[in-house]
């Protein structure tokens, strides 16, 4: 009896392995491609998530203690470089400024006194000088007549003595005169030490009465305001925080597998979840943290134990933002981002070496007019003086 063989199988395996086969070959090819788009493109960028907004928070504080009278300024409100933001009672500062006028003027009248006063010394030194000569005549007009005995050796005597009181008297003189002279001599009133010193707690008295006003050392939004109206503050307490949103930066936590390739310089892309990442923000890597974010904590992790698990550490890297980007959609202080860091160029430095590059900017609001207060104190001089300035 013949066996019947069942040739149909062959085909539909056949079918099936080319199936298999295509399949194999797909997965091979999108193997091939997200190799090459890792290797041109993912191993050339790092990222990540753990990213915020930060800026300068800058602490407004009074440069001296005083009663609030009026608060110009509250949370949210954009205020402009040197613009009044709280007033303190002048009362007082205007007190010790009048005060210290008027001690300017009693200095400028004592030195003037003091001049007058050595021009009189060196009046009773000549007088001094002329009695000397007077009884050193005397005295040579009665030695001839004493080897005469034409008069008596006391009346000598009383001669002598009298041209030793009148050396004395002259010594004395000279030293009074030099020691006047000592106070006034080397300078004109105006110019003289004392004189000097109570302009100079004039200029302090008067700036301490400009200081009254609490002015933004930069243009930015209110934050955090603390002062209230008729609270007696003391120098240096915080008073309101003014942040400029016009320069901010993104503090990147990258781990520290990532920052092999990192560079200062490398170009970067910052998306925020305020915009939900339709806007890419430009920026560039400015630099890097010199430790870990633990390292700076106020309790630096203690490794030396004998439970120690290894945690991947993070180093928190600075990106600066365009300035074009921020105008256009701005950002606030804490917000979270995500950044991406183009790492193809990796020829620049990991660590900053030009230090004139970290000029984080100036203000001239607390720079008085020092001018007018030299001017004011050189006409309480001059009036003093009876000089019309």
């Amino acid at each position: 009896m013949n066996a019947t063989i069942d040739t149909s199988a062959e085909p539909a395996n056949g079918h099936r392995r080319k199936i298999l086969t295509v399949i194999a070959l797909a997965f091979i090819a999108i193997g091939l491609l997200w190799g090459l788009y890792w290797f041109m493109v993912l191993s050339k960028r790092e990222d990540t998530d753990d990213a915020y907004v930060n800026g300068n928070k800058v602490v407004i504080s009074a440069q001296i203690a005083g009663t609030v009278i009026a608060v110009l300024a509250d949370d949210t409100q954009l205020v402009k470089a040197g613009q009044v933001l709280a007033r303190l009672d002048p009362i007082d500062a205007e007190t010790a400024l009048t005060r210290a006028g008027s001690a300017l003027a009693q200095t400028v009248r004592q030195v003037r006194q003091q001049k007058s006063t050595a021009d009189q010394y060196d009046a009773g030194v000549a007088a001094r000088r002329l009695e000397l000569a007077r009884v050193e005549a005397d005295l040579a007009r009665r030695k001839p007549l004493l080897a005469d005995q034409a008069i008596a050796g006391e009346e000598l005597r009383h001669a002598q003595e009298s041209v030793d009181l009148a050396r004395a008297a002259l010594s004395q003189a000279i030293e009074q005169a030099h020691a006047a002279h000592a106070l006034v001599d080397g300078a004109k009133v105006a110019d003289n030490p004392s004189v000097l010193v109570a302009k100079a707690a004039y200029r302090d008295a008067w700036i301490a009465a400009q200081r009254n006003s609490v002015v933004a050392p930069v243009t930015g939004y209110v934050a955090e305001r603390s002062v209230q109206l008729g609270q007696h503050i003391s120098a240096g307490q915080a008073l309101m925080t003014v942040i400029p949103l016009n320069a901010l930066w993104v503090d990147a936590n990258f781990k520290e597998v990532q920052l092999r390739h990192l560079r200062i310089g490398q170009p970067a892309e910052v998306r925020s979840d305020l915009y939900g990442g339709t806007f890419v923000f430009h920026g560039r890597v400015k630099g890097m943290s010199a430790g870990t974010g633990a390292a700076f904590s106020l309790l630096p992790a203690q490794n030396a134990s004998g439970n120690w698990i290894k945690v991947v550490q993070r180093v928190p890297v600075r990106v600066e933002i365009d300035e074009k980007d921020l105008a256009a959609n701005p950002l606030r202080v804490g917000l979270s981002t995500t950044v991406t860091v183009d790492t193809t160029r990796r020829d620049g430095p990991v660590l900053a070496a030009d230090t004139e590059d970290q000029f984080t900017g100036d203000t001239q609001v607390y720079t008085r007019d020092i001018e007018k207060a030299n001017a004011e104190a050189d006409a309480i001089v001059h009036h003093n003086l009876g000089i019309e300035p």
